[in-house]
């Protein structure tokens, strides 16, 4: 049997999630451990054990989870390039930013982008009426069938019907 881990101290917790509290607030800035540990006022190999142990992952993880965030709501909701999302969103390098990406996320951030995109305009559609999609994707039949090919064939099909003629 494994034994269970005791309670962390909860002001330990308090001064952990203020360190998280600053990661979610600023998360484009650097945050090296030592900086979080600072924060926290305990030691950096003491912080980080702690911050896995109550959050489930380690600090830096949580970081990138951030600015991966961050960014996928800024390719949704933006018309960015994604090298200015990478710099706004704290990456230093493309190249980084973009295999980081795919790594969290298994799309490209320009993979990302396009599927949000292409989710939103099903979104859109799914929220108009039937009776409107119905109606706005009816052919238009302004006039009859014969009379389109007729106009299509320069006029050498023959109407089906005489015109009526008005009596005087």
């Amino acid at each position: 049997m494994s034994a269970s881990l005791p309670p962390q101290d909860p002001a330990l917790l308090r001064r952990l999630l203020r360190a998280k509290d600053r990661i979610d607030a600023a998360s484009h800035e650097a945050w090296p451990v030592s900086r979080l540990a600072e924060v926290s006022g305990v030691s950096e190999a003491h912080f980080a054990r702690a911050f896995k142990r109550a959050f489930g992952i380690p600090p830096h993880r949580y970081l990138l989870t951030r600015r991966i965030e961050q960014a996928t709501t800024l390719l949704r909701d933006t018309a960015l390039s994604v090298t200015d999302i990478a710099f706004a969103t704290g990456w230093e390098s493309l190249g980084t930013f973009g295999r980081t990406f795919r790594d969290i996320t298994g799309l490209s951030p320009s993979e990302a982008r396009h599927q949000a995109q292409a989710d939103a305009d099903t979104a859109r559609l799914e929220r108009v009426p039937a009776c409107v999609l119905k109606a706005a994707q009816r052919p238009d039949l302004t006039s009859a069938v014969l009379e389109k090919r007729r106009r299509a064939a320069g006029d050498t099909v023959r109407p089906s019907t005489h015109p009526i003629r008005k009596k005087s």
